[in-house]
């Protein structure tokens, strides 16, 4: 490609004006700035539609308009989609997949606004659709010599592509034949009587990468309850206020701390929490009565405009320490138990969870999951390491097992109002120290593969860890996060998803174990699985 073509670039954004709004002003910074450094080496950027000024924003707001944009798009021509925002996906993927000429995806790297979990989000939607592309990101584009030579790459012979030498595929030679006579049980647990993971309306956000295709997920014995978000508002009408005000009760009881106010519009309020009070219940005896072994509430769009936040409710039902909740017959529904939940019904996770409860289990380890996304990341500043340490942070579904202190450590801040006119409190903390499994399940080549990797919680200074929240979401749930061998442009070449599922293990040892029966199960399942890093000394996995 001669350096003298312009380049087209297309912004995309969120369906939700507040949103958009509100994130646009980063977004305008960053394209000057890589505008500015694309004509350093020779080309020009053009943006492919204009600022909406009535809107006061200048994203693609709905798959319509992304279509109505790439009909006029010459179908050869080079386009970046450049990101500082989470995004949704189908958004344009329609014109990705009819589009000819190299496509590059680009995001900076900041925590402000998501936009690298909307490019994750994007190249899992792309790669799952088959649809050739190339990605960069950069915390500084101007200063950034890698990225600018990459950049000059591409812009010359329309690819770019980043060292993967970390991802190792799946053999099973290294898993120990104890472990592998568990995954065996497990593999035939599920092929003979099977599980159910229950879908609260599917496709959230635009993430076409979370969603499995059946013909994909009947060979691992895990079938979709197609379930109604109406059916869960309708439940939700039938709690008294007496059981929504128990489950209030066991949670203060527990010593969990509201950060409530009087302004319910700015403020999180009482009357918002028995609300997500009365959907727990409501989820919880939907999920029983269908006999699901996981749950996905979709919440973001839809139940967003109803109902307080789900990711109160999300949280609960991924501990095992949570209110109990009777079905029609007066028993406790999976008393004692986590009921796994799989935030913005990311089916890829939801079927990690589900294999991650029972080998846990198996296994004797703990078996409560977060699917956080893979928001941010930095160099601490604290002192405290010289490792990179990964901000993994989500809306708020953490089960409290995950943070230090419990529920006496975690709280319960107003979801951020751009995203949840109703409100809701999250269930946020800090990740405790410890050794985790992280995992991803994607879609590629019309298969489900596996990515499986190591990594430690650190605790960091106050000080520390709130730069970090102030950063990207304060009112959301944190982890600190060291992947074990797996450095930050390895994970962001490598990666097929915005989300990443974690789990704690007792020890160093424990997780090696749990992560490799989870290989093993989940080759036996049918899937392509790669492990990726090291392990905690620095042997290669």
């Amino acid at each position: 490609m001669p350096k003298t073509k312009t380049v087209l670039l297309v912004a995309n954004g969120d369906l939700r004006l507040s949103a958009n709004q509100s994130c646009w002003a980063e977004q305008d910074k960053m394209e000057k700035e890589l505008a500015a450094v694309v004509k350093t080496l020779g080309a020009t950027v053009k943006r492919a539609h204009k600022y909406k000024p009535d809107l006061k924003h200048g994203f693609i707001a709905s798959q319509r308009e992304g279509m109505d944009v790439f009909a006029k798009i010459d179908r050869k021509a080079p386009i970046i989609v450049a990101e500082a925002v989470w995004q949704y996906s189908h958004h344009l993927l329609h014109g990705l997949i009819s589009h000819e000429g190299p496509i590059l995806t680009v995001a900076n790297w900041s925590g402000t606004w998501p936009g690298l979990v909307g490019m994750l989000n994007l190249n899992g939607s792309l790669t799952k659709a088959g649809v050739k592309y190339s990605t960069l990101w950069s915390e500084n584009f101007s200063e950034d010599k890698a990225f600018q030579k990459n950049l000059q790459t591409w812009l010359e012979t329309g690819e770019v592509k980043h060292a993967t030498s970390h991802v190792k595929k799946y053999t099973g030679k290294q898993t120990t034949a104890r472990l592998k006579k568990i995954a065996d049980k497990l593999a035939a647990d599920l092929d003979k009587k099977k599980a159910i993971m229950g879908v609260f309306d599917e496709f959230c956000m635009g993430m076409y990468n979370a969603a499995i295709p059946d013909e994909l997920l009947f060979q691992t014995g895990v079938f979709k309850e197609q379930l109604s978000q109406s059916a869960l508002f309708a439940e939700m009408q039938t709690v008294t206020k007496k059981e929504a005000e128990e489950v209030f009760q066991f949670i203060e009881k527990k010593g969990f701390n509201f950060h409530f106010g009087r302004n319910g519009k700015t403020d999180l309020t009482k009357a918002q929490v028995i609300e997500q009070c009365k959907m727990y219940i409501a989820a919880c005896r939907i999920g029983d009565t269908f006999g699901c072994d996981a749950l996905g509430i979709q919440y973001q769009q839809g139940l967003k405009d109803l109902c307080p936040a789900s990711d109160l409710v999300e949280g609960m039902l991924n501990s095992s320490d949570r209110p109990p909740v009777k079905n029609a017959a007066g028993k406790i529904i999976k008393k004692g138990e986590a009921y796994p939940h799989f935030n913005e019904v990311d089916e890829c996770c939801g079927l990690d969870a589900l294999m991650t409860n029972r080998v846990h289990k198996a296994l004797k380890q703990p078996v409560e999951t977060t699917l956080h996304d893979l928001r941010w990341g930095d160099w601490d500043q604290s002192g405290t390491t010289d490792e990179y340490v990964w901000v993994f942070l989500i809306s708020g579904s953490a089960p409290v097992e995950h943070h230090i202190g419990g529920w006496k450590g975690s709280h319960g801040y107003r979801q951020p109002a751009m995203y949840f006119p109703k409100g809701g409190s999250t269930l946020q903390g800090v990740a405790k120290p410890g050794e985790i499994v992280w995992s991803r399940i994607f879609i590629e080549d019309g298969k489900l593969k596996m990515d499986l990797g190591r990594a430690k919680v650190i605790t960091l200074p106050e000080e520390e860890t709130q730069r970090r929240l102030d950063e990207t979401t304060p009112q959301w749930p944190i982890m600190h996060a060291v992947t074990y061998g797996v450095s930050r442009d390895q994970m962001m070449a490598r990666h097929k998803a915005n989300h990443i599922n974690v789990a704690y293990a007792d020890s160093a040892a424990q997780a090696d174990n749990c992560m490799y029966a989870k290989a093993e199960l989940a080759k036996k399942l049918g899937m392509e699985v790669y492990l990726c890093g090291t392990d905690a000394t620095g042997k290669k996995l």
